[in-house]
């Protein structure tokens, strides 16, 4: 059924997509040019404390690293909070107009993804540049045939952003403090992932564990897998950890469906709520 009505309403979709995105842009100076800079300004700001104060010797290039995962941490972040609004946010519209409401977060994602592709143009131009002025400190990624697979995670990030987003937007119907609660989630989800640092160069084993569950961790690894490099270490052949890949996917889907049937079972009642 939400497979169904996205596919009928695809079209309105796609304009609400584009819509939000001319909004998003409007009354900026810099317009499209600030979703290049701020990944890039964010990393490089990351990059000189953890990389040139604290610890300067990693053995691979540490800002393809960070931006990795910077990236894609802050695709699932506002991905997910602007859906979790989606819905309060469109009350006046809901209460007049009668379209699936999975529209609204499922818009709200697909924004964000459209964002999220244009900020890759960062990392495509660090990586360019790492390759023409690799030095020991800053060895060039191991780019080759498994780059090709870099879309995987990328996908299953999707998945699980529109799943989460369905989620939080029905919870943000009937309990309004959960913008606050979901907000220092997000601080704890940041400093849980790899992003900033090495989860190898843990050594306690239930902090390893613990970090582990984190499905982001899966995907930002194979993501770092597929770019920087070359293919999973611990399965020599493979574009990233087949381990990884089974479940981040599970996690994704399952959320997605646990999502989609939430929303489903309150929808008829937001009416009531915003």
């Amino acid at each position: 059924m939400f497979f169904k009505e996205l596919y009928e309403y695809r079209y309105l979709l796609r304009e609400i997509v584009a819509k939000n995105i001319k909004i998003q842009y409007r009354n900026s100076a810099l317009g499209v040019l600030w979703t290049l800079l701020q990944p890039l300004l964010t990393t490089l700001v990351l990059v000189f404390i953890f990389g040139e104060i604290f610890v300067r010797d990693r053995g691979y290039n540490f800002p393809i690293y960070v931006l990795c995962g910077r990236l894609l941490f802050e695709f699932y972040s506002q991905s997910t909070k602007r859906a979790m609004r989606s819905v309060t946010g469109s009350a006046s519209v809901i209460k007049k107009v009668k379209v699936p409401k999975y529209i609204y977060p499922g818009s709200n994602v697909g924004t964000c993804r459209i964002t999220f592709l244009i900020s890759m143009v960062v990392l495509v131009g660090l990586c360019g540049w790492s390759v023409l002025a690799a030095s020991e400190k800053h060895p060039a990624p191991n780019l080759g045939i498994n780059l090709l697979f870099a879309p995987v995670p990328l996908l299953i990030l999707f998945v699980m952003c529109m799943g989460v987003g369905l989620i939080l937007s029905t919870l943000a119907v009937f309990f309004k403090d959960i913008e606050y609660l979901y907000d220092v989630f997000c601080t704890l989800l940041f400093y849980s992932t790899p992003i900033i640092y090495d989860i190898n160069a843990q050594n306690n084993a239930l902090l390893l564990t613990v970090l582990k569950i984190n499905p982001l961790y899966a995907i930002v690894s194979m993501f770092r897998d597929c770019v920087l490099y070359g293919g999973s270490a611990a399965f020599p052949g493979w574009p990233f950890n087949p381990n990884h890949l089974l479940y981040a996917s599970c996690f994704a889907i399952g959320i997605l469906i646990i999502g989609g049937l939430l929303f489903w079972w309150k929808q008829e009642k937001f009416i009531l709520h915003i």
